[in-house]
Formats: C-alpha cells, structure tokens, sequence
C-alpha cells in the first residue's frame, strides 16, 4: 500500500510511504496533471519499501520527462538507471 502526502515549499513535493505498484502510477499522474510544472515537481522517495518492475519504468519515465525524484534508495536509483540505460524509457506520461 502507497501512502501519498503532498507538500509545498516553493516545489511540490509528493512524499511516498511504503510500495509502489504500477497502479499507484496512474493515480500519482493524475495528481501531476492538477499541479503546475512552472513550480517543479519532486517525488521524495525516501520511505519508499518495495517497487514493482513496471513502476520502475514509469519512475524512469518521469525523471526523464523533468519529475526530479529524491532521497532515493540506492537499490531503486539503480533499477532506474538501469531501465534509463536500456533505452525502455520514452519521453511521454504514463499510460497504461
């Protein structure tokens, strides 16, 4: 189960508790469609216990697409940059 708190301190911040499912995706980019870019959005990873191999690829996605994600766990920057590495990710939002 993810947990979804959002914060704003000049940026939105959107804290994320416990694993991430590709189905946690489309309900994260619905949240991003109802904010404004100009301010920046950031995903803090830091709580984050477990994410699934295709929310790994959205993730990557976003980063690409300009979502700066923080306070990631070393195992999940890997997958990430592993997916990015791969080429799978494309420039787009999320659909499924």
């Amino acid at each position: 189960m993810l947990k979804i708190q959002r914060s704003s301190n000049g940026k939105v911040i959107f804290i994320l508790n416990g694993r991430i499912e590709v189905e946690d995706a489309a309900e994260l980019q619905r949240l991003f469609d109802l904010e404004t870019f100009d301010r920046g959005l950031v995903l803090d990873l830091k709580d984050v216990t477990l994410v699934d191999p295709d929310a790994v690829k959205v993730l990557a996605r976003w980063e690409v697409d300009g979502i700066k994600l923080e306070r990631c766990p070393p195992y999940i920057r890997e997958w990430i940059e592993g997916e990015k590495a791969h080429g799978t990710s494309r420039k787009g939002q999320y659909s499924n």
